[in-house]
């Protein structure tokens, strides 16, 4: 087992669990453009969802961000260990812990290559529904999102978008 320590805590992967990412955007028509990606566990890790809950509580801190805290901007940085690269129609996250890819809907794809960055949620709060491979629904993601609880306890960055070179 593999394990990064934090200035406060140490972070074992095995307690993060399953880890994914989900990339959507509002309503364009009602001027809600911003795309967004969403990173979120399971809560499926060794020792529950608390301790997976704590465990991306210190991945957050590790990468210099704080839950809950105000939007950091990555985009006038390259110090960050997060990097967003879209390619092919798929939004493609690195960061400690988790190298993810997501298929990025149209609409999303236009806003970012419009806006040249998006905004990066990192949930605290575990989310078991939505289990990779399965579609999230409208709702779904609007319950999630809307609870105060994971707003409040998120991560929030804006995050540059890099593409390949052709």
């Amino acid at each position: 087992m593999t394990t990064a320590s934090s200035s406060k805590n140490a972070v074992r992967r095995s307690q993060l669990g399953t880890l994914s990412v989900l990339a959507w955007i509002g309503d364009p028509d009602e001027g809600h453009d911003m795309p967004y990606l969403l990173a979120y566990s399971l809560g499926d890790g060794a020792d529950g969802a608390d301790a997976g809950e704590a465990a991306v509580r210190a991945v957050i801190e590790e990468v210099g961000l704080s839950a809950g805290g105000d939007m950091a901007d990555s985009t006038r940085s390259s110090s960050s260990p997060i990097r967003l690269l879209v390619e092919g129609g798929r939004a493609v996250l690195n960061m400690p812990y988790l190298s993810a890819q997501c298929p990025a809907p149209p609409e999303w794809l236009r806003a970012v290559e419009e806006r040249g960055h998006a905004h990066l949620l990192i949930a605290t709060r575990p989310w078991p529904e939505a289990v990779p491979g399965k579609p999230v629904t409208e709702e779904a993601l609007q319950s999630f999102l809307g609870d105060e609880r994971t707003l409040t306890t998120a991560a929030h960055v804006l995050l540059p978008v890099s593409q390949l070179r052709r």
